[in-house]
Parts: C-alpha cells; structure tokens; sequence
C-alpha cells in the first residue's frame, strides 16, 4: 500500500482556482451602480450647497461673532460673542412682534391654502369644458410677478378702493393695509390668492392616484359626493397634504416681497413686518448682519419645530 503525500504551497505564493486564472476582488464603483444619475444630479447638489447650504452655515457663524460688513479684502478679526446677538434679538419687541405677525399669516395662510387648494383641485379635476382654461387661469397669478400684480391689491384696499366701495359703512377706517389689525390678515389673503394655482397643481397630480373603483365602491355603499370627499379624497392625497402644508409653512415663514410693497415695509408700525423683513432691516439698512443672522437661526429652528409637528398630526410617518 502506497500513501499519497500532500503538500501546502510554499508561503508568498497565491493559490489558484479550479479555472486556473487568478482570483480577483471586485471593486465597488466610485460613484456606485449608477454614475450617470449622479453625474445627472450634480448641477442641483451644487445649486443647493452654494444657495442653501452655505449661507445657512455661514449665517450660524455670523449669529455668534461680531460680524460687520467692511472693505472687500480688509483682514478683520471677528470676535466670538456667544449668545449675545441671540440676547439681543429676544430683548427687541419688534423681533417678537415680527414672529407674532407670521403666526397670525400662518393660521390664516396655511389652513386657507390647503382647503381651497384640494376643493377647487377636486372640482376641476371632474370638470370635462373648459378644463385647460380654468386650470391656466388658476395658476397665472402664480406665475406673474409680484409688483406687478400689487398694484392691483392696492386698488381694490386702498381707502377709496372697490372692496371699500362695495362694503360702504362696514369698511374699515383706517383702510385695510394701513389698519393695524387688518394689515397682516389682508397680505394673508393676497398670497393665499396667488400662490393657490401651484398648490392646486400638486392636488391635480395626486387625484390622479386615487383609483376610480373606490369612489364606485362608496357610491355602491350609499355615499354621495359629500361623503366621498371626506372618505375617498382626503385619505387618498394625504401625503400631497403633508407636502402642501410644509410647502405653505416654509414659504409663508420667509414672507417678505407682499409686506415690503403692500405696507411699504411692515407698517402700520410694525403690524406687517416679518422676521425676515427685519432681517433685510437690521442686517442691509442698519448694518448688523450679525443681529440679522441671529434672527434667521431663531426663524429657521422654528420652522423645523412646526414643519415636525405638522408632519406627525398630518401623518407624514404613515404616508
């Protein structure tokens, strides 16, 4: 009997597969399986991180140094201040006021825009004549410029305008965007009005998500259209709502072109100034760019808090 001996490789030298080619570790990809949707992405990842990302940065570090605008090219040292332009920003009741005045926009605005989007969505979206007409016209003041489209709000509330006309002795006295407690709920109306077309789009594009054969099944139960709306509809677009809602909050915080021409810049005394309208106040006219940054953290880190809780009670989690 013969034994067969078996020997190990020497060391340094690589065994070979049964094919007899070497092994070789594959490598992932840099820009991973799909490099040109990367490379599709990138001119927004860039718009992003100059428009947005960086002057948010920029702006925190500006909340907590003692930054004022200088010469180009000067070499300043901008000395840490901590919390002290936070402090100042909270002691200023015009900053507090400000951040009043956008909550009183924001609960005329926001529940506005959604209800009136998704009826008039829901009715245009069943209407067979004259469906592009109306849909164009819901949207025009959209996209037409806000100075242009102000001097017709200005016509209708001025003191002598249409609205004061048609209202006679119920009109307010003083007019309406001189009225201190009219003055935000009317710019409140006029951006609902105008930016209603973008948020009506949004609800056409997720009706058509919303099976037909549902409605049909409420309508075999007994539903009307009462019915089916709140049963059919609204649980059908629930994530659009979430959408608008956050779409309507973040845009409606950053209020600042309809108080600066309406009100010609936040009047009367301040019952239309916005925190983003004092910030263009403290930080372009009055030159502290620090003070205005630190309004701009506080502004940014109460969006969030809302847009978080909007998210949870609208059920953002679930859609």
């Amino acid at each position: 009997m013969s034994t067969v001996a078996t020997s190990t490789p020497p060391a340094g030298r690589s065994t070979l597969p049964a094919g007899g080619a070497p092994a070789r570790r594959r490598r992932r990809p840099l820009l991973g399986k799909n490099p040109i949707g990367i490379l599709f992405s990138a001119p927004y990842l860039i718009f992003v991180l100059a428009v947005f990302a960086y002057p948010l940065v920029f702006a925190v570090w500006m909340s907590f140094h003692d930054y004022f605008f200088a010469a180009p090219g000067a070499q300043i040292e901008r000395q840490f201040v901590g919390l002290e332009n936070f402090q100042e920003v909270l002691a200023d009741p015009a900053v507090i006021r400000s951040f009043g005045n956008v909550g009183i926009f924001l609960l005329i605005n926001v529940p506005l825009t959604v209800v009136l989007s998704l009826v008039l969505a829901t009715a245009l979206n069943k209407v067979v004549r004259f469906r592009t007409f109306l849909r164009v016209s819901y949207f025009v003041p959209y996209v037409t410029a806000s100075v242009a489209v102000v001097g017709v709000w200005l016509f209708l509330f001025s003191g002598s305008g249409l609205i004061n006309q048609l209202l006679g002795p119920l009109a307010p006295s003083p007019s309406w965007l001189i009225n201190s407690t009219w003055a935000m709920p009317t710019i409140a109306l006029f951006v609902t009005w105008k930016q209603l077309g973008f948020f009506i789009l949004l609800y056409l594009a997720a009706l058509q998500n919303v099976s037909e054969e549902l409605y049909e099944a409420a309508a075999t139960d007994g539903a009307g259209k009462v019915r089916s709306f709140f049963s059919v509809t609204i649980p059908g677009v629930r994530p659009a709502t979430v959408l608008v809602l956050l779409l309507a909050t973040v845009t409606g915080a950053n209020l600042f072109t309809e108080p600066y021409l309406l009100t010609g810049g936040g009047g009367p005394n301040g019952a239309s100034a916005s925190p983003v309208l004092l910030m263009y106040q403290r930080g372009i006219e009055q030159g502290s760019p620090d003070v205005a940054a630190a309004i701009g953290v506080i502004l940014v880190i109460g969006v969030l808090i809302l847009a978080f809780i909007q998210r949870k009670l609208a059920g953002g989690d679930e859609s």
